[in-house]
C-alpha cells in the first residue's frame, strides 16, 4: 500500500559551505526553531509563497549564514546582496542582484515580482526601487554585518560560499521557492552568481520547487534548478534528476547542494560538498535537522 501524500511539506537550507570539523550547533538549533514555525504555518493553511518568504527573511536577518546580515564585503569593500523568489502555480518570479544594504533582499525580490512587470532589478535600480517602496535599510553597515557561524577571518579572502533557501508545498497544492545570498567571499565587485537567477538558482512550477546552494558559476553552467525540474517533468525520478545536476557541477569543478519538494510531497536535500545546513518536515513526519551526514529527528 502506497504512503499517503502529505498535505504539506517543506525544506530549508543554510548553505552548502559547511566545513567538516567545525561546529554548527547554533545554526542547527536555529533551523530547528525556524522549521517548527514553518511547519505550524503550513499546517494552519499558509501559502507556500508566504512560508518561503518568511523562512528566508528569518535566515537573512539572523546573521548565522552567508546571506543578509551574515554577508561579507566584496573586493570593493561593501556588501552586495542577491535574492530571488518564485511562485510555482503562476510562475510569477522576482529577483534582486547586487543590492546594497537592505535587511531582507528576499522581501525586495518579492516586491519586484508583485509591484513591477519585471523579474529582476539590479544595482542602483534595485536600491531605488527598495527605497521607493519603504523596505528596511541597514542603518550602519559598519556594525550590522557579522561573520556567520562556521566562518573564520581567514575565509574572508578565500572563495568560501554559502546561501540560504526554502521550498514549500502548501495544503492547496501550491509550490514556491526562495533563495538569498551575500555571494562568495572574495568575490569581485559586481559579481552575480546563480542565486538571483530564475532557473539556475531558484525554480518553482506546478510539479516541483527547488533552491540551489554552492559555487554559483558552476551551478549556472550546469543548468541548475530548472534543469532538475525539466528532467523531473520528463519522467526522471527525483533523486536521479538531482544527482545528474550535482554530477555536472562536480564535472565542471564545483560543489553544490539542492533542496527540492514535489507536488507529491517528496523532499530531497542532496549535496556534494563537505556538508549542507538543512532542515525539512512534512505532514505526518517529524523535523529533520542536519549539517553533515547524520540527520536528527525531533
Amino acid at each position: 500500500m502506497s504512503k499517503p501524500k502529505p498535505d504539506w511539506a517543506f525544506a530549508l537550507h543554510g548553505g552548502a559551505g559547511a566545513v567538516a570539523g567545525r561546529i554548527y550547533t547554533e545554526t542547527e538549533q536555529h533551523l530547528k526553531e525556524l522549521a517548527s514555525t514553518c511547519r505550524d504555518r503550513l499546517a494552519a493553511g499558509a501559502t507556500a509563497l508566504d512560508v518561503v518568504d518568511y523562512a528566508v527573511t528569518e535566515l537573512e536577518a539572523s546573521g548565522l549564514y552567508v546571506a543578509g546580515r551574515g554577508s561579507a564585503p566584496n573586493s570593493a569593500g561593501h556588501v552586495e546582496l542577491d535574492a530571488s523568489i518564485m511562485d510555482g502555480r503562476s510562475r510569477a518570479a522576482g529577483a534582486v542582484a547586487a543590492l546594497q544594504d537592505f535587511v531582507n533582499p528576499t522581501r525586495v525580490a518579492r516586491g519586484v515580482m508583485e509591484k513591477t512587470p519585471h523579474v529582476m532589478l539590479a544595482g542602483n535600480g534595485a536600491v531605488e526601487f527598495a527605497r521607493q517602496h519603504g523596505y528596511e535599510e541597514v542603518t550602519d553597515p559598519t556594525t550590522y554585518y557579522t561573520l556567520p557561524v562556521g566562518v573564520t577571518r581567514a575565509d574572508i579572502h578565500d572563495i568560501a560560499h554559502g546561501t540560504v533557501g526554502a521550498v514549500a508545498l502548501d495544503t492547496t497544492g501550491g509550490l514556491a521557492a526562495a533563495t538569498s545570498t551575500g555571494g562568495t567571499f572574495g568575490k569581485l565587485h559586481g559579481r552575480i552568481g546563480d542565486t538571483p537567477l530564475i532557473g539556475p538558482g531558484t525554480w518553482a512550477d506546478e510539479n516541483i520547487a527547488i533552491s540551489c546552494t554552492g559555487i554559483g558559476e558552476h551551478i549556472i553552467r550546469s543548468g541548475g534548478a530548472s534543469s532538475v525540474a525539466f528532467r523531473y517533468k520528463s519522467g526522471v525520478p527525483l533523486a536521479a534528476a538531482l544527482q545528474e545536476m550535482l554530477d555536472e557541477v562536480a564535472r565542471l569543478g564545483g560543489d553544490a547542494g539542492v533542496i527540492a519538494v514535489t507536488r507529491e510531497g517528496d523532499i530531497a536535500m542532496p549535496y556534494n560538498s563537505e556538508g549542507m545546513k538543512r532542515a525539512s518536515a512534512a505532514d505526518g513526519s517529524g523535523l529533520f535537522i542536519a549539517t553533515f551526514e547524520d540527520e536528527v529527528t525531533f
